[in-house]
């Protein structure tokens, strides 16, 4: 199958990767020329514009970081619009706001492209070994036809619903992750401002019920005080944003979520954007007078 892929990042370049291991070909296009070497120099085709890459593909993928940076993807100059044809699917794999999502997809239908919203989680370990998991929304046709692409991708493929639900699934992935990382953190807070070692703690509560992968994985940063990025905070307060403004449209509470979103803003403003976002540990211990070096 021919695809595009547009969107050079650390999740991009391993996806199209994979993607041209698994027998496709693939045409890539990133802002900046030298993002695209090491999908060249895995078989894929580099391409000067999006749109000549577009105009080249059955499915066109689209890995960028926001809704305004996929709208000008989309339909920016030299876009995916410009080159598209009729019958083409556009697959944004990026997290973006649902209701955008929606926008994007009536407008491609107006040319005659189908569109599925595909975010993902696993982060760039999941992007290089294809283990996934993805969250599509869009026509149950559409997402069989894609369906041996993302598996080249993947492994948890789930269809959510139509337009829109896979944004609003992963926005749900983001909430419960970023409420129990603040979780996290105040469990380990606790347990140190009780003289208690919350590496012990941490121990004890692996094989409960408050056992989880957030506990396992980022309770061990924030006992080791290294925030070296997995998933890095302004990329955790973008999407958390994105939660807050869909739960403004629709009116919802969601008090958890704005605690967290609070406490990304702090870690923000103290310089902690290119950190894990497990760092809101340090929101939480400064508050609670247990700043650590």
């Amino acid at each position: 199958m021919n695809i595009a892929f547009v969107g050079m990042g650390i999740m991009g370049k391993p996806m199209a990767v994979n993607l041209k291991q698994a027998g496709h070909t693939v045409f890539v296009h990133g802002r900046r020329p030298e993002t695209m070497a090491q999908p060249v120099e895995a078989g894929c085709a580099g391409c000067t514009t999006i749109a000549d890459a577009a105009a080249q593909a059955e499915i066109i993928i689209v890995m960028v970081s926001d809704t305004p940076d996929v709208e000008q993807v989309l339909f920016g100059e030299n876009g995916v619009a410009a080159g598209a044809k009729p019958g083409a699917v556009v697959v944004d794999m990026s997290t973006i706001s649902p209701t955008a999502t929606r926008a994007f997809a009536d407008t491609l239908q107006a040319r005659g492209i189908e569109m599925l919203d595909a975010p993902v989680s696993g982060g760039e370990v999941g992007a290089i070994n294809a283990t996934l998991s993805i969250m599509v929304g869009g026509k149950p046709d559409v997402f069989e036809r894609v369906k041996p692409v993302f598996e080249a991708m993947g492994k948890n493929i789930v269809r959510v619903g139509d337009h829109g639900a896979g944004q609003v699934a992963k926005a749900c992935n983001q909430i419960v992750v970023a409420v129990t990382i603040e979780g996290v953190a105040e469990a380990l807070t606790f347990a140190r401002k009780n003289g208690v070692d919350p590496a012990r703690v941490r121990d004890a509560l692996m094989g409960g019920f408050a056992g989880s992968r957030i506990l396992e994985v980022h309770g061990k940063r924030m006992l080791d005080n290294d925030y070296t990025p997995g998933f890095k905070t302004k990329l955790h307060q973008k999407d958390i944003n994105i939660v807050m403004q869909t739960a403004k449209e629709l009116g919802l509470a969601l008090p958890g979520a704005a605690l967290v979103m609070q406490h990304l803003n702090a870690l923000m403003g103290t310089g902690g954007a290119e950190l894990d976002s497990a760092a809101v540990m340090k929101i939480v211990e400064r508050e609670s007078g247990m700043e650590r070096e």
